[in-house]
């Protein structure tokens, strides 16, 4: 037999299967989807990759190298897996193994580690020695240089030194030891009779025994049963043959079980909802719902109520939410209503965690999995509903290769299993509101609030005329006054500012010279609490400088307002209230986003101040006053769809207020108070905003009026990234029809990022047959090109 392999090397000339001999030792074991070490390149160093199907004939004339290791007791990947690799790599021009590691946990990708052996030690002199631990054998670090990873190479063709790669797996299945009794009745009352009366371990482990002569479980089962025991009570218990050890495999879990949660009672518009969505979940017919429900209309209840439904019929399901930082109160929400059934995934979880969830889904003992973008891809079978709440999210957008949007994925995942599909949002997308408006998609509306609550009143204070706190020109003197309300009330507040950092720059008074990254052309941002100047780009970082580092000047201050910033100043304002910040820098640890949401949800804290993942998802009753500290942040961005992110922003971070029995007010800090997206937001009047967005798409010819691809290329060298978009452009135009347009060739808005410059052209059009073949052929000769890195975003969410 013999099995085609897709080699784990992303590249275009391995972006094919690879034939290999199957050793007749592994016959009866190799299946398509099993993980495997291969012999690869001239080298042959071995490489993890995965058996794309087997066949009895190879083309291949010359003798085939054997595979030398299956990984895998079972596939990792079924069929399924395979046709949407090949679909996902041909729809957004991504190399096959890039796809199918997307589909893996981390834990089962390969880790490489590079080897060295010299025949001879380096000269003392040589720029390796630095590097290499050893003198004539060791490791070689994962980042190296290229200039000496270029003099290792010649090394090793000068037949000098050798390079070994070892593939070692990156986790392993949790074990754990499981204790149970060897007693009888009868022995552990002579135990006791025998055992001295200071021994007082011993004494309770045995009278425990005594009572439960069947119990069985690992240390924190007995830990649990017996808090008094010493775990060493257990080891010298097996020594004795009082008790047997065993390794079992054991789970790594998240966090721990919700209480159990009943359904909530539905309005009348969620049970005309459901029932347009439940009958299509019984029947197995795909279709796409567009639920669109104000911020506190219950979306989530329908959700729940689906994803039930679709259980009760013996089938899976599939939530999907933005953000990591949503995920701990969505999951929570559908932990309570369906217990041990539910599996989590998003990358807050630790790999272990990760891992074990995955297993969890691809052996069928989670029924329901809710998680962030990558959980489309979890391994379920027979699906009977997928639901993506927040549809509107940049978020499901994957900016690294495959590019692939959760949205879409997820339709192809539908059409397989048969399933529908249910997009939700208090402010859907334009592209799914338009499908809504011409029948592809099914629109379902929730207009209203359940029970008392009501939509907050929200009041635009032009920050032109406004009166602001002294020293503090982001702060009016209405949103303090409107704070100090809540905090003398017990009550709890909310402000945005989507901006983290203590100063957005940092700027000589005298020169006018602004510290800059040396790697990437964007000014560095001032972080007050590490004591440093960082880039949000490449991750450089330096200290603060005392003087100018142009002219010397101490005129040097700091200029804009980060969550950093408006923490301090609220602290000297308002000492007595409890202020918690969630941005990146405060919830970057494992575990921070939930940490600071439990804090808030319980009454910990009187002000929550964070940057946009703090708009939507979350429900706090207490919550009565949210404040937008800069609703222009957005706004100005060179991008045509800034009016829409400004729109849904602060509709979805006005909608925190007032969601329980409790009046909620919203005060947005703006220097464009005329604005149609800010008055629309105020008014959450999303059907407004979208007649009048869609007429200015149309006369400036965007999405959803016409499809885009953006096409990038970088290079160290700037003149020469010029030269080859230039070329690019040249190359497509005669395959385009007349109806493309194409803009640019330019330099992205941002030009030089990290030492590499990029340049870019967007092509929009309706119908281009030739379009992609044309695509698919520049992703194969750019491969040949030293130094260029090309990127083809199908339906890009950000143009720069």
């Amino acid at each position: 037999m013999i099995a085609q392999i897709i080699i784990d090397i992303p590249a275009q000339q391995t972006n094919r299967p690879f034939d290999y001999a199957i050793p007749a030792e592994l016959d009866h074991l190799a299946q398509p989807g099993m993980r495997v070490l291969v012999p690869f390149g001239r080298q042959g160093h071995l490489r993890q990759g995965f058996i794309w199907q087997l066949a009895t004939t190879s083309e291949f004339n010359g003798k085939l190298k054997p595979i030398r290791k299956i990984l895998d007791l079972e596939p990792v990947l079924n069929q399924e897996a395979f046709d949407m690799a090949a679909w996902l790599a041909q729809d957004t021009f991504s190399f096959l193994i890039s796809c199918l590691q997307t589909m893996l946990p981390n834990a089962l990708r390969a880790n490489y580690q590079r080897f060295f052996t010299l025949s001879a030690p380096l000269p003392p002199d040589s720029p390796l020695t630095t590097f290499l631990d050893g003198p004539l054998h060791g490791k070689i670090p994962a980042q190296l240089d290229p200039k000496l990873m270029q003099k290792l190479k010649l090394l090793e063709q000068q037949g000098a030194l050798t390079i070994e790669y070892q593939v070692s797996q990156r986790l392993g299945v949790k074990q754990v030891l499981v204790y149970h009794n060897l007693l009888s009745a009868t022995a552990i009352a002579d135990q006791l009779a025998a055992t001295r009366a200071n021994a007082h371990q011993q004494l309770l482990l045995l009278n425990f025994l005594k009572d439960n002569v069947t119990f069985t479980g690992a240390w924190p089962d007995w830990q649990a049963q017996l808090p008094a025991l010493a775990r060493g009570t257990l080891t010298s218990a097996v020594k004795k043959h009082w008790l047997a050890s065993q390794e079992v495999e054991s789970y790594r879990r998240p966090s721990s079980m919700a209480v159990t949660e009943a359904q909530h009672q539905l309005t009348d518009e969620q049970q005309t909802a459901l029932a347009a969505i439940n009958p299509k979940i019984v029947a197995q017919q795909q279709q796409v719902f567009l639920l669109e429900g104000i911020t506190g209309s219950g979306k989530t209840e329908v959700y729940l109520q689906a994803l039930a439904e679709a259980l009760k019929k013996g089938r899976t399901a599939l939530m999907l939410v933005p953000e990591i930082a949503l995920t701990p109160q969505m999951v929570n929400r559908v932990r309570q209503r369906f217990q041990k059934q539910v599996a989590v995934l998003h990358s807050g979880l630790s790999a272990g965690e990760r891992f074990d969830e995955w297993r969890r889904i691809e052996r069928g003992e989670a029924k329901v999995v809710v998680g962030a973008r990558s959980a489309v891809f979890a391994p379920l079978k027979n699906i009977g509903v997928i639901v993506i709440d927040e549809e509107h999210e940049a978020s499901y957008k994957q900016s690294d290769m495959p590019r692939y949007h959760a949205r879409d994925v997820a339709l192809y995942r539908s059409s397989i299993h048969h399933c529908p599909v249910i997009l939700g949002s208090a402010t859907p997308s334009l592209e799914s509101r338009a499908r809504a408006q011409k029948g592809v998609y099914q629109l379902l509306r929730l207009t209203k609030r359940p029970q008392a609550a009501q939509l907050p009143t929200v009041n635009i204070l032009d920050m032109r005329q406004a009166d602001k706190i002294l020293g503090k020109t982001s702060l009016s003197v209405t949103l303090m006054n409107a704070l100090q309300k809540r905090l003398a009330a017990g009550e709890q507040s909310i402000l945005l500012l989507n901006r983290r950092g203590y100063a957005n720059f940092i700027m000589c008074r005298d020169c006018g010279q602004v510290i800059k990254c040396p790697n990437c052309d964007i000014s560095l941002t001032l972080h007050q609490d590490i004591h440093a100047l960082k880039c949000h780009y490449c991750g450089h970082q330096e200290p603060i400088p005392q003087e100018c580092p142009h002219c010397h000047s101490r005129q040097i201050r700091s200029f804009g307002v980060g969550t950093q910033r408006i923490e301090q100043d609220l602290q000297e304002l308002l000492p007595t209230a409890r202020i918690l910040r969630m941005d990146v820098d405060t919830t970057s640890k494992k575990g921070g986003h939930a940490r600071i949401i439990k804090k808030f949800g319980q009454h910990q804290a009187d002000i929550l101040l964070g940057t946009q993942m703090i708009a939507k998802g979350l429900d706090f009753p207490d919550v009565t006053l949210v404040g937008v500290i800069n609703a222009d942040t957005s706004l100005s961005l060179p991008d045509f769809r800034a009016s829409e992110r400004t729109f849904q922003l602060l509709t979805q971070v006005s909608g925190r207020a007032g969601r329980a029995n409790k009046a909620g007010e919203v005060i947005v800090q703006t220097y464009n108070p005329d604005n149609y997206a800010i008055q629309l937001a105020a008014k959450q009047d999303y059907e407004a905003f979208y007649q009048q967005e869609m007429h200015l798409r149309h006369l400036g010819g965007y999405p959803p009026y016409y499809y885009t691809i953006l096409v990038s290329v970088s290079h160290p060298q700037e003149d020469l990234t010029a030269q080859k978009i230039f070329q690019i452009q040249r190359q497509l135009l005669p395959i385009l029809s007349p109806q493309a347009v194409v803009l640019g060739p330019v330099p992205q808005m941002i030009a030089r990022i990290n030492n590499r410059y990029y340049y870019q052209l967007i092509i929009k059009y309706k119908q281009e047959p030739k379009l992609f073949a044309a695509l698919q052929q520049l992703t194969q000769d750019m491969q040949k090109e030293s130094g260029f890195q090309l990127r083809i975003d199908r339906e890009p969410l950000q143009f720069s």
